[in-house]
């Protein structure tokens, strides 16, 4: 900020975010510490490379001006990121009334016997601002997949049918299930029952075979043996 009795300026150091073949502006404010109009100009010792914005006008009493200051895109980059270019602000005491457009260069001679008041600016290249990082939405784990979508709003066909053919519907798989076990139980409690049935005429064939006067073993009686072990044998591959 500047000493001066017309005008405060800011910054005295203009700063510009250094990138290559990019336009670069950066903002001077002027405040006008009187109660009359001052007039003002902006000069340089490198008009070609910068575009000033306004780079003359009026400034009213007690009130603030901006001018904007666009350094033109570069080439190539200084060596050592040193510029030597400056800024002159000057400015004088206008009449009242008077436009931007009635500022002339001859307001700003001093051979003329105006009082002109001087402030001096220089540049300083400083480094970009870094972008922020992108943050990837990566699947979580354990997480289901999901259908992705296409521009039109609609789920995308192939997504949603590789999800369906990798992994069943859980739904599905507990009827399957339920279902299974229900019949296996149905076919147990059917056996054990023909189990008991043939138990009992098992038992009346030995009571009848004691009282047998022949020695040797019915015919009957093995083969009621012979297929009771068929049917122990189902039984216990189904379980």
């Amino acid at each position: 900020m500047s000493n001066s009795e017309l005008l405060t300026v800011e910054p005295l150091d203009l700063q510009f975010p250094f990138e290559l073949k990019k336009q670069i502006s950066c903002s001077l404010y002027l405040t006008n510490k009187t109660d009359n109009n001052v007039a003002f100009k902006v000069k340089t010792t490198n008009p070609k490379k910068y575009c000033v914005r306004p780079n003359t006008g009026v400034v009213l009493p007690r009130s603030t001006c901006e001018v904007l200051v666009t350094m033109q895109a570069q080439k190539e980059a200084p060596s050592d990121m040193q510029c030597k270019d400056k800024f002159l602000l000057q400015g004088v005491l206008a009449t009242a009334g008077i436009t931007a457009k009635e500022v002339t260069p001859e307001m700003f001679s001093k051979e003329s016997g105006h009082l002109v008041e001087e402030t001096k600016l220089r540049v300083t290249y400083v480094a970009p601002p870094r972008p922020p990082s992108p943050v990837h939405e990566g699947s979580e784990e354990g997480s289901s997949p999901r259908a992705s979508v296409s521009d039109n709003g609609n789920a995308s066909e192939f997504s949603f049918q590789r999800t369906i053919g990798g992994k069943a519907d859980p739904q599905e798989n507990s009827s399957e299930a339920r279902a299974l076990i229900t019949k296996l139980t149905e076919e147990k409690q059917n056996a054990i029952q023909l189990n008991n049935k043939l138990q009992k005429e098992l038992d009346l064939l030995r009571r009848d075979s004691k009282r047998s006067q022949s020695g040797g073993i019915p015919f009957m009686y093995v083969l009621l043996v012979g297929l009771i072990g068929l049917i122990l044998g189902y039984i216990m591959k189904r379980t």
